[in-house]
């Protein structure tokens, strides 16, 4: 199955946001108890302004995952810095399509000037730990029971990985 990558447009508000509610509805990779409004993607295009920003489509063009890179500190001595964010539709995961819109948005990442690339992961999303681990992300980090989500304490797993440069 052929899937194409390009940056997030406001076109598509409905379907990444439909993609971050099921997680936030059935897991721990987002945060939220509650599901997000589609107004909300105003702040995922804010949070990333400037940033690159990457939406999967399959060969019908359905917006089947989305991922973007957005500041970790607004101080200029961490401007090479940047903090990760990605989802895929579950229908899709586990097809390779995360660690494609990884390499698109290193890619990205490099041509902005950051070396630094962080993961913010909880401790009860043991899936994305290993996928980071498997993709060149080491543990920096992790901040214990720092946070509850349906009356569920869990810690914040830091990664860090240093993108490189293409040959």
């Amino acid at each position: 199955m052929e899937y194409s990558i390009r940056p997030i447009e406001n076109e598509d508000r409905e379907s990444i946001i439909d993609i971050f509610n099921y997680y936030v509805e059935n897991s721990f990779a987002a945060y939220p108890e509650k599901k997000f409004p589609y107004q909300a993607f105003d702040m995922f295009l804010q949070m990333s302004n400037g940033f690159p920003t990457g939406s999967i489509r399959d060969p019908k063009g359905r917006i089947v995952g989305f991922g973007m890179l957005r500041t970790h500190n607004p101080m200029p001595a961490f401007s090479q810095t940047a903090e990760v964010t990605y989802f895929i539709h579950p229908d899709h995961a586990g097809k390779g399509l995360g660690k494609m819109l990884l390499g698109f948005l290193e890619k990205g990442a490099v041509e902005k000037g950051i070396t630094n690339i962080l993961a913010n992961i909880s401790s009860l999303n043991p899936r994305s730990i290993e996928f980071h681990q498997k993709n060149g992300f080491i543990e920096c980090g992790r901040f214990r029971k720092v946070g509850k989500k349906n009356s569920q304490e869990f810690d914040t797993v830091w990664m860090q990985k240093r993108p490189q440069r293409s040959a």
